[in-house]
């Protein structure tokens, strides 16, 4: 039988989630200032670039379930940095636009983020960063080949 000691100095998951939350807490340190959450922020990003998505779009887009993104969605709409209409293709999709507001909120929290980039990458060191990056968009691309969960949708955690 293996430590759990063990197991846990050596799980990938553990490993992988505490450092993204040791990094959030610097991004949302920075982002505090625009009055966003590095989550919100990402958002913001993602219409600001593609322009409207569906929240399906959306959702695959950052990677998430669309339980995850409404909950993440929700501040943003109520304070009208994003609104939510119907699709001109297809009226059983919502489609989520960038409000003028959303993409001034977008701009002040740009330049909060490059602050936040520029402290990560002074501590990492420029050149580990990009290797990062390019592990960690490794990790996202590799295809684990999973049978549907057991759990039931509700009971799922993020």
């Amino acid at each position: 039988m293996t430590p759990v000691r063990s197991i846990a100095a050596a799980c990938n998951c553990a490993s992988l989630r505490a450092a993204a939350r040791h990094v959030s807490q610097l991004y949302d340190h920075h982002l505090a200032v625009a009055g966003l959450r590095n989550s919100q922020f990402t958002i913001l990003a993602h219409l600001q670039r593609a322009g409207p998505l569906s929240v399906n779009a959306l959702a695959q887009s950052l990677g998430v379930d669309r339980t995850t993104l409404a909950r993440n969605l929700q501040p943003l709409l109520r304070r009208r940095l994003v609104s939510a209409g119907r699709s001109a293709t297809d009226a059983r999709s919502k489609q989520l636009h960038l409000t003028a507001a959303g993409l001034r909120r977008f701009e002040a929290g740009a330049s909060a983020w490059s602050s936040a980039q520029s402290q990560f990458e002074a501590r990492l060191g420029a050149h580990q960063a990009a290797a990062l990056r390019d592990l960690l968009g490794s990790v996202v691309g590799i295809d684990f080949e999973l049978p549907p969960s057991p759990l039931s949708k509700g009971d799922q955690h993020d």
